[in-house]
């Protein structure tokens, strides 16, 4: 194991530089958030989900106010997540960018499960109606009942510190 210390940083409650550099070190999966509304269809790449509920069952996905994907997550009334493996950074890549959310969809290969696009190739993925949505700062908190979901195979993709990082080389390190 690796020597472990600690950094003291003396700063102010208000710095989100080092907010962000500090929960960088938690370790996650990356999904990505798809959507297909009537005017537009698209998605983005996000790791601030997780389960809520197991009765019913429950996803929470956290979205930037000013992502178009929460505009057709809005229209639509419905999301997906798709949870990516170790293969898919490039997928992952797709998401981030700051291409028109139409062409993300057109350059990966994916289906439509519940009337929400699904990305071949997934690790596993959820289709949601959504519930509920809540304002929290510069973010706004989606809640969606899952109507259907399914797995894949092979090991996740993780971000951590701020790269992807697939399992095998977390675990060297």
């Amino acid at each position: 194991m690796g020597a472990r210390y600690n950094r003291l940083v003396m700063t102010t409650p208000s710095d989100p530089e080092l907010f962000r550099e500090v929960f960088g070190r938690f370790a996650t999966g990356v999904a990505v958030i798809t959507s297909a509304a009537s005017a537009a269809s698209g998605g983005m790449t996000a790791n601030a989900l997780c389960s809520l509920s197991l009765d019913p069952l429950l996803a929470l996905v956290c979205f930037e106010n000013n992502a178009r994907t929460l505009g057709i997550v809005r229209e639509a009334g419905r999301f997906g997540v798709n949870v990516l493996g170790a293969d898919q950074e490039d997928v992952a890549e797709v998401f981030a960018s700051k291409m028109p959310e139409a062409e993300k969809l057109e350059a990966v290969a994916h289906r439509y499960e519940a009337e929400v696009p699904i990305i071949d190739g997934a690790l596993s993925w959820v289709a949601c109606t959504l519930r509920e949505l809540i304002a929290g700062g510069d973010h706004t908190i989606a809640i969606g009942e899952v109507v259907a979901m399914g797995l894949g195979g092979g090991d996740p993709l993780l971000w951590y510190a701020g790269r992807y990082h697939d399992v095998g080389l977390v675990a060297e390190r």
